[in-house]
């Protein structure tokens, strides 16, 4: 029998986690690229030996450190949430989520922590050498975190290296380079990271055009623009190209995450992707109606993405769910009806084992083994649930595609001006780079509403629901530290804006 649960409570402990997650990536993507764009900036003071570049370091480090430590501070509060609220995740798949997690620890964090000391207070106590070498180790280390991290994150989408301890009944490692080199792992590490690349180039773009709209730095601001705009170009490119294979890597392993992101609900062969849509909010699983009110299609695209052939077939959501004997789709129903059948077993080998009946254990044992994959699905209640929020991804995948698209324009735009020395001259465009890391932050957001949405209702991808990851606490108890943390969360944020604000209104130590 499957034991019910507190959906008030999943859903409590669900948006504390979002709220937490949403707010620390305010901080990681500006670390992650503007610790670069340091490493460049010092790179070229100690190339050229111009006292100029080292002020412009020295400026963007101060907004860097800030940044920094705030990030630190919501990233611890993210990991705990996962004893205190989803306690039975972290007791079933501990073993092998905490084994990166404890690498990030030991290889990056370390790194981080012991040349960011000589970054910041090392000028004219170090050589400018061992100087340049701690700021690009910062950097380096800065992303080695997030490797280790998007490990554990893409193994929660795509669970590898690993094995079910019936005796246990918890997740074990088997492989951790499995884990390490899973696909849809290095997908999303170098898709998150350029995205964070892009993003700090969007910073610097946007406070320097700010100092030219003002009249003031300006020769520190269109140096700062060239190399953010190169940089950010390059990574725009990087972005695109990482985005397309994240998006086949999603179509293979996680095909139901594809289905909500297009909208799709039947599938097709030479299937179009939908560029620009509204979608029919009345659809459900089982309909065979248009999803979509309006939509402008590109024939044949989705197939090309998902399968690398125009008339490959792409699985929609009505496939998923019920099955489709025709292209080889099996069902969530038919995984339901399997994965009760390894719950069941499974209790039922647990307690012949306890009552000492080795001939039933065996039996059961042997039963559970057939159906092993599917154990997950036991858990839920109907097949209906294994559908995520199909509005919520769809237009945030739009939503950031877009926003993506238009980042790569912007750097051009900056770039040619600036060469030209016309770019004080552009106010509207400097007026766009102002507001532009608004829309690199909704853009950076609405990716990670796609990944984490997109795979729900599953902590780890078919095999364990959130219902069953959670920890046993009342509604309230998570509602109560939901609003705690949302007002210090707003509380941090405001106190960053503000300490960045200042700082910028300074603007670089003088000559």
């Amino acid at each position: 029998m499957i034991e019910s649960f507190d959906l008030s409570m999943v859903n409590w402990a669900r948006a504390q986690f979002a709220l937490t997650a949403m707010y620390h990536w305010i901080f990681v993507p500006l670390t992650l690229g503007l610790s670069f764009l340091l490493a460049f900036f010092e790179t070229l003071y100690v190339r050229t030996g111009n006292e100029e570049w080292k002020r412009i370091t020295k400026f963007w480090m101060a907004l860097f450190g800030v940044n920094f430590a705030i990030g630190v501070a919501t990233g611890i509060i993210l990991e705990f949430e996962f004893g205190t609220n989803w306690s039975n995740y972290s007791w079933m798949v501990g073993d092998i989520f905490g084994a990166p997690l404890a690498a990030e620890g030991i290889f990056a964090f370390f790194i981080e922590a012991t040349f960011f000391a000589v970054m910041f207070f090392g000028w004219n106590r170090v050589s400018k050498r061992f100087h340049l070498v701690s700021t690009w180790m910062v950097a380096i280390g800065s992303n080695l975190s997030a490797l280790w991290i998007l490990v554990a994150n893409g193994w929660m989408q795509f669970p590898v290296g690993m094995a079910f301890n019936p005796d246990s009944a918890r997740f074990e490692m088997q492989s951790f380079f499995e884990v390490l080199l899973s696909p849809v792992a290095i997908s999303k590490f170098t898709h998150a990271t350029s995205s964070g690349f892009q993003l700090a180039s969007l910073f610097v773009v946007a406070v320097s055009s700010w100092f030219l709209l003002r009249k003031r730095h300006q020769e520190m601001a269109k140096k700062s623009i060239v190399v953010a705009s190169v940089f950010g170009l390059m990574a725009s490119i990087f972005v695109a190209f990482t985005g397309d294979e994240a998006a086949y890597t999603v179509a293979q392993k996680q095909p139901m995450k594809l289905a909500a992101i297009e909208g799709l609900y039947q599938g097709d062969t030479n299937c179009a992707l939908c560029a620009v849509g509204i979608l029919n909010t009345d659809q459900k699983p089982g309909d065979t109606g248009d999803p979509y009110l309006f939509a402008i299609k590109l024939p044949g695209a989705l197939s090309f993405l998902a399968t690398r052939t125009f008339d490959g077939f792409v699985p929609g959501i009505n496939d998923l769910v019920y099955g489709n004997a025709e292209q080889g789709v099996i069902g969530v129903t038919e995984k339901l009806a399997s994965g009760r059948i390894a719950v069941e077993q499974l209790a039922l080998y647990k307690g012949a084992r306890k009552q000492g009946n080795a001939l039933v254990a065996e039996t059961a044992l042997a039963e559970f083994k057939r159906h092993e994959g599917n154990l997950g699905y036991g858990y839920l209640q109907t097949p209906e649930e294994a559908v995520p929020p199909v509005a919520l991804s769809f237009y945030s995948f739009r939503l950031m595609v877009g926003l993506g698209t238009f980042f790569p324009i912007l750097f051009i735009l900056m770039l040619v001006f600036t060469l030209r020395d016309t770019l004080e001259n552009k106010r509207w465009l400097l007026g766009i780079g102002v507001i532009s890391i608004f829309l690199g932050y909704i853009a950076s957001e609405a990716g990670w509403i796609v990944a984490e949405v997109g795979r729900q209702p599953w902590a780890i991808q078919g095999l364990l629901p959130v219902g069953v990851a959670r920890s046993n606490l009342t509604s309230a108890t998570v509602a109560g530290t939901f609003f705690m943390f949302l007002f210090l969360f707003t509380v941090l944020l405001v106190a960053e804006i503000r300490i960045m604000l200042k700082q910028i209104a300074i603007g670089p130590e003088e000559k």
